[in-house]
């Protein structure tokens, strides 16, 4: 690694730092600020019914619509403000993880030939489907979660507003140093790695993968674009990669399907280290949700194209 390699990692980290702070920090004072406001007791008791299904507290909607209509960090942003248990937080970053980014990646598959129909009911499909079933396997997991370095939310604060201005900086401050000494050396790893040429390297090696899936070999730097850099920040590679590639309708969904449940594996997975769940075991589920649907549904779409290629054809006289 060359101190050349350092400095476009040190730089991009400390750019993207800056961008995610400024998003993390007024986010969590914000949040933290309404909690003792009437505003989250009334947007918890509204979707308390929905959030009961899936195990979580009403004003866990907040952390989701965040999550979902602007991004991850605002989303965790909300998160370190509340006083979640370990089973809550573990929930919300599987959700999150499946459905995140909704406008704008719900966009880039459009731009590949997928209805934004298709693409969002997915991922919304693959977060509360999971989020249900986890809820009704899981005993356990009642203790209340500590997010690191981040102070644990004060339930007695109220009315005291200098305090509780504080107490949302403080949360707030120390959710952004988290986050960067996750995101530093995570950029300096992707300079890394482009240096080394690895990422083709990787394309390469990933041909058995895209076989096993039932998508055709010409996918495997798409797919790799998605698995490391995410639909949002592969966007690029991605969009070019269908154009040149001229995709079929069967492999853009099953890209599609894949990339939903687990894309971004890198950073996705690291960016709920400050949260304090198993991280290895999130990105687990990912990989095997992401696995076991992509293969059923390609062995569903074989089956459909063979059975309508056997249909006599009809002449009209």
């Amino acid at each position: 690694m060359t101190a050349q390699t350092w400095r476009r990692g040190l730089l991009a980290g400390a750019r993207t730092s800056w961008t995610l702070g400024k998003v993390i920090f007024p986010v969590t004072v914000v949040v933290t600020v309404l909690r003792y406001t009437p505003v989250i007791d009334g947007l918890t008791a509204l979707f308390a019914p929905l959030m009961k299904l899936v195990g979580l507290p009403g004003e866990a909607a907040v952390v989701l619509a965040l999550g979902n209509l602007l991004n991850l960090y605002a989303a965790i942003g909300a998160m370190l403000s509340m006083s979640l248990t370990v089973k809550e937080v573990f929930l919300l970053a599987v959700m999150l993880s499946f459905s995140h980014n909704l406008l704008v990646e719900t966009a880039v598959t459009r731009r590949i030939g997928v209805r934004v129909g298709a693409a969002a009911g997915m991922r919304l499909g693959l977060a509360f489907g999971s989020a249900a079933l986890l809820n009704l396997l899981w005993r356990g997991g009642e203790e209340p979660a500590r997010y690191g370095l981040v102070p644990p939310a004060v339930p007695d604060l109220a009315g005291d507003w200098d305090a509780i201005a504080w107490h949302g900086i403080e949360t707030a401050f120390w959710g952004v140093v988290q986050m960067a000494l996750i995101v530093l050396p995570l950029m300096v790893g992707i300079e890394l790695l482009k240096d080394l040429r690895v990422v083709d390297r990787l394309s390469r090696l990933l041909a058995p993968l895209t076989r096993l899936l039932g998508l055709s070999e010409r996918t495997s730097l798409t797919l790799l674009a998605g698995l490391l850099f995410g639909l949002a920040f592969g966007a690029g590679v991605i969009i070019e990669s269908a154009r040149e590639a001229g995709f079929s309708k069967r492999d853009l969904y099953l890209l599609t399907l894949f990339l939903s449940a687990c894309h971004a594996v890198v950073e996705d997975t690291l960016i709920f280290v400050p949260l304090g769940i198993n991280v290895l075991g999130l990105l687990a589920l990912r990989l095997a949700v992401a696995l076991i649907l992509t293969m059923l549904l390609a062995r569903v779409w074989r089956a459909l194209e063979a059975r309508r290629a056997q249909r006599p054809t009809t002449y009209r006289a």
